[in-house]
This record gives C-alpha cells, sequence and structure tokens, in this order.
C-alpha cells in the first residue's frame, strides 16, 4: 500500500479473505492512542469487529460507474436548501444523498480501523441476520437531523438550563445511535443503498492513486499524525473519489464534504477539506 494514509488494503488484494489488520500501515497501538483522544464518542472503535457502524454523535462517471437517470436526479441535488429531496420515501426509509455519504463514510471508517474491504464490510453488513425479535421504530427517522452540525460553546446561566441541554444532546445521540446501528435495508432505500456502494467501489478503487495526492494537500500535522485524522483522511477520499470516478458535480461534492467535517470533525478540519478539495479540483481542470 503506497504511503501512510488510512491502511486500507489495496484494490489487488481484496481477491481473497484477509485477516483483520494484516494491511494496516499504522499499528493498532498508534490507533487506540489517536483515535480515542481526538474523535467523538460516536467514533469509538467498534465493539463488534464484524458489524462496524457509527454509534452515536458527540455534542457537537465513467462507464464503471454508469448512474441510471433515477440515480442522477439523486446526485444532482444537494441537502443544503430548502429544495432539496424530502429525507424520508414514501417507504419510510431515508432517500437523500447526504444520508448515503454519511453510511459511506462510515463503511470507510470502520474498513480504516479493521483494514479490510469497505465494499465488503458493507455488503456483510447488507446481509447480517437481524437478532430474533428486533424491531425498529422507523418514527426515529423522522427525528434523525442529517444537518445537525457542532457549534461554537453554548453559554447556560442556571444549571437548570444546562442540565436540559445535556438532556437534549443525550437524546438527539439516541435517536441517532439507534437509527446508524439499524439493519441498513430498514434505514435507506434501495437506491440509496445503491448510490452508497457506488461510492465505497470508487474509493477502493482510486484509493492508491489518491493517496500521493492527498499527502500533497494536507497540512503537515495532518500527515504527521494520520491515526488521529482518520475520519478526515476518509472525507477527502470519499469525496475525491465520487468527483474523479462517478463525476458528480464538484460543487455539490465538496459543499457535502464541508458539511460532513463540519458534523462530524472538530477545529478547523471543513475549512481545510474545502481548500484540499478546490486544489484537488484545479488539478483536475489542469489536467483535462
Amino acid at each position: 500500500m503506497e504511503g501512510t494514509l488510512l491502511p486500507l488494503p489495496s484494490p489487488s488484494s481484496c481477491a481473497a479473505p484477509t485477516k483483520p489488520n494484516q494491511h494496516f500501515s499504522l499499528p493498532f497501538s498508534a490507533l487506540n492512542h489517536h483515535c480515542h483522544l481526538n474523535f467523538p464518542k460516536f467514533l469509538s472503535k467498534p465493539k463488534n469487529e464484524t458489524l462496524s457502524v457509527f454509534s452515536p454523535r458527540c455534542s457537537l462517471r465513467g462507464s464503471t460507474f454508469a448512474i441510471d437517470r433515477d440515480e442522477a436526479s439523486v446526485l444532482g441535488k444537494t441537502d443544503n436548501s430548502s429544495a432539496a429531496l424530502p429525507k424520508i420515501d414514501k417507504t419510510g426509509r431515508f432517500c437523500s444523498p447526504r444520508a448515503a455519504r454519511e453510511l459511506a463514510l462510515s463503511m470507510i471508517y470502520a474498513a480504516c480501523l479493521e483494514g479490510v474491504d469497505p465494499v465488503r464490510l458493507f455488503e456483510k453488513r447488507l446481509n447480517a441476520r437481524r437478532e430474533a425479535g428486533y424491531e425498529f421504530d422507523k418514527g426515529k427517522l423522522l427525528e434523525y437531523n442529517h444537518m445537525s452540525f457542532g457549534g461554537p460553546p453554548v453559554s447556560v446561566e442556571s444549571d437548570e438550563e444546562a442540565n436540559e441541554l445535556l438532556r437534549n444532546i443525550e437524546k438527539e445521540s439516541d435517536i441517532e445511535a439507534e437509527v446508524l446501528a439499524a439493519p441498513p435495508k430498514l434505514v435507506y432505500n434501495k437506491l440509496i443503498l445503491r448510490f452508497t456502494r457506488k461510492l465505497l467501489v470508487a474509493v477502493r478503487d482510486k484509493w492508491d492513486s489518491h493517496v500521493p495526492v492527498i499527502n500533497k494537500v494536507v497540512p503537515p500535522n495532518w500527515k504527521d499524525e494520520p491515526a488521529g485524522k482518520i475520519l478526515e483522511l476518509s472525507i477527502l477520499h470519499l469525496a475525491m473519489s465520487e468527483m474523479a470516478a462517478l463525476e458528480t458535480r464538484h460543487q455539490i461534492v465538496i459543499n457535502e464534504a464541508v458539511d460532513l467535517a463540519k458534523r462530524f470533525c472538530d477545529g478547523a478540519a471543513p475549512r481545510i477539506i474545502n481548500g484540499c478539495l478546490r486544489t484537488f479540483v484545479r488539478d483536475l481542470e489542469l489536467e483535462a
């Protein structure tokens, strides 16, 4: 695997099953040291390695990827305006492209931790058997907010206000935990699941070629401590692969990537990711 960014197995190595972590270019000790210090609660290392998902949030087109007309209509829209598609379809499942990108990001992150192929991990989760007696309350999908971003510290004037704020945060985290841990076929419609798989195939196939590109555009501290920036680097891989392989409009992808960073990352990550992706797009245009 070229470089040290995010130890996924290379596409050529995915032909046969691999042991967990066999393709890590970073030791588990580095991952354990950095991830739990710098990442919010919902990004803790999955307890069950066979079914890795995001846990609750912290407070805060090439021919190979041809898209049919229905999918193109979805990809051509962003979730940032009131004119965006409704997030729930008539079957009661997520139908927003934002949901597909969130799901893909969770699979990439888990694949990096486990050192496995993200497409295989996704398919394994899709086909996982449900526990006996399991029921999912689809009403939770209406309460789940894809646009809930972290923000600056909140000031409160009393213990009562602070406790109420903490209760609201805990309730939101519980909703997200239940939604994101539910079987994907109950949460996402077929169109979104197909889109998610296309994103993951693109990320896997473009991984090695994008490592040196990312090494050129990210800040030195991201390269020095990649284990502490797995999520940020995963967002870059996801966005670059979508632009390069699926040919989604650049501005849509950049906006979505920045929103993912606002939602799931800390500090200056949204600004840095925006700059990295704009540099990537500029270089693509120069090469064309």
